[in-house]
C-alpha cells in the first residue's frame, strides 16, 4: 500500500481528537460536549487542515476512497489491504473515530462531503444520519440475507456485524466467581470508585447501553425517571469517564478501575494481546448493536464506494473479519460451522435483550444531553 504513513497520521490525530483534549476527566467538559474554548477550536481547525493535506497528498493515480469508521485499526487495516489487493485501482483511506464523531463530521461536511463510506456504528446513529439526509440509497446484493431489523426500509444503511456490549473485569484481581453477572451488579457498594466508563457522549457503544436502560424505563413505567435514577447510581460508582477505548483498556490493565462495560470485539483483541481482561454476557441480556454501513450522500467516488460496500458484506469478507478481527456477521445465511470457535461460543452464551431501537433512535440524542447536564458527576449513593 502507498501513503501508509499519511493514513496512520490521520488515524492518530483527527479533528475530533486535538492535542488539547486527549484525556477525559470525570465531571469535566470534554471534547464534543459544548465546553471548548478558543484554543481548542483553533487546534481543531489546525488539525482539520493537516488531515485534509494528508488525505490529498497521495497522487499515484488511483481512485481515492475515503472511509469514516469507529472500527479501529485491526479491522480497518485488514479490509483496506484485502480490498486494495482485489481492486488495485482504488486507494482506501480510513479515518478512525468514535461512532458519534462520525455522525457529527459527516453532518458538518454535508455541503461539501469529504467521506464516501460510513463504515460502522450503531444503526440508531446511522438512523439519525438518514433522517438528516446524509445518506444515499444503495441496496447491496447481500442485503437479502439480513434479518428485517438489519435493513433500512429506504435502503439507506444495512447491518454488517452484530456487536454485543458486555461486562468486563480485571481478572488478575477479580475472580470469575466475584465478577458482575448483570448490569445491576455494577451498583453494588464493593464496586464504588472501581468503575471506569468510556465517555458516553462520544461512544456509540455506551449510548446503546444507556439507551437500553432509559428505553426499558419508558416501557415499564412510562417515564425515563427510573432510568435516569439508575444512571445516577452508576455515576456514583464511576471513578472516571475515559476519553477513548485505548485509555479505557490501559486503565483497566493498570487496575485504575476493576470493572467496566464495553463490547466483545475490543475485549477479545485485548485478551489476544495478553491483557488480563475477563468478560461476561449480562444475564438479563445485551443490547446487541446492529453495526451498520452506508453510502454517504454526495460522494464523488460513489462507484468505488458501492464496490467497497458490496465487497465488505460478502461471504468472503465477513468470514475474513470473523476469523481475523472478532466480528460476528449480521447475515443469517452463514452456517455456524463455518464460523471460528470464539464466534460459536459467543452465540451460545449471548442473551439478546429486547430493546426499543426506534425510541432510542429518536430520543437518544436528547437523552444523552440530559444525562450530560444532570447526571454526569452528580450521582448519589445507591
Amino acid at each position: 500500500m502507498q501513503c501508509n504513513r499519511r493514513q496512520n497520521a490521520v488515524r492518530e490525530l483527527t479533528p475530533f481528537q486535538s492535542p488539547l483534549s486527549r484525556e477525559g476527566v470525570k465531571g469535566g467538559r470534554e471534547r464534543g460536549l459544548g465546553g471548548e474554548g478558543p484554543a481548542t477550536r483553533a487546534a481543531q481547525l489546525l488539525t482539520t487542515i493537516l488531515v485534509m493535506g494528508l488525505l490529498t497528498g497521495c497522487g499515484d493515480g488511483r481512485t481515492p476512497l475515503t472511509i469514516y469508521s469507529p472500527h479501529g485499526r485491526d479491522l480497518l487495516q485488514l479490509v483496506e489491504e484485502t480490498f486494495e489487493a482485489a481492486n488495485p485501482t482504488i486507494d482506501v483511506r480510513c479515518l478512525d473515530m468514535g461512532s458519534q464523531e462520525v455522525y457529527e463530521r459527516v453532518r458538518s461536511e454535508a455541503a461539501n462531503p469529504q467521506c464516501d463510506v460510513w463504515f460502522g456504528g450503531p444503526a440508531t446513529i446511522l438512523g439519525r444520519g438518514a433522517r438528516d439526509g446524509l445518506l444515499e440509497a444503495f441496496r447491496p446484493s447481500w442485503a437479502d440475507a439480513l434479518p428485517a431489523a438489519s435493513q433500512h426500509p429506504g435502503n439507506l444503511y444495512f447491518g454488517l456485524y452484530r456487536t454485543p456490549p458486555l461486562l468486563v473485569y480485571n481478572e488478575a484481581v477479580v475472580s470469575e466467581e466475584d465478577a458482575p453477572r448483570d448490569w445491576d451488579d455494577l451498583l453494588d457498594e464493593r464496586w464504588r470508585d472501581q468503575v471506569l466508563i468510556r465517555d458516553p457522549v462520544a461512544s456509540g457503544t455506551m449510548r446503546t447501553i444507556f439507551g437500553m436502560v432509559l428505553a426499558k424505563s419508558v416501557a415499564e413505567t412510562g417515564s425515563t425517571d427510573r432510568g435516569f435514577e439508575w444512571l445516577g447510581r452508576l455515576d456514583a460508582q464511576t471513578k472516571e469517564y475515559v476519553h477513548n477505548p485505548a485509555l479505557l483498556h490501559q486503565k483497566m490493565v493498570r487496575q485504575e478501575g476493576l470493572v467496566t462495560m464495553w463490547e466483545l470485539t475490543d475485549i477479545l483483541f485485548q485478551r489476544l494481546r495478553g491483557a488480563p481482561l475477563g468478560y461476561r454476557f449480562p444475564a438479563s441480556g445485551s443490547p446487541v448493536i446492529n453495526d451498520s454501513i452506508a453510502l454517504v450522500k454526495g460522494s464523488d467516488q460513489a462507484d468505488a464506494a458501492r464496490a467497497f460496500i458490496e465487497w465488505v458484506g460478502s461471504r468472503e469478507a465477513l468470514l475474513l473479519a470473523a476469523e481475523n478481527a472478532f466480528r460476528l456477521p449480521a447475515r443469517g445465511d452463514l452456517p455456524a460451522e463455518e464460523l471460528p470457535e470464539w464466534a460459536r461460543q459467543a452465540l451460545a452464551e449471548l442473551v439478546t435483550a429486547e430493546v426499543d431501537w426506534d425510541l432510542i433512535e429518536t430520543e437518544g440524542a436528547e437523552w444523552m444531553n440530559t444525562w450530560d447536564r444532570t447526571v454526569r458527576g452528580q450521582g448519589s449513593k445507591p
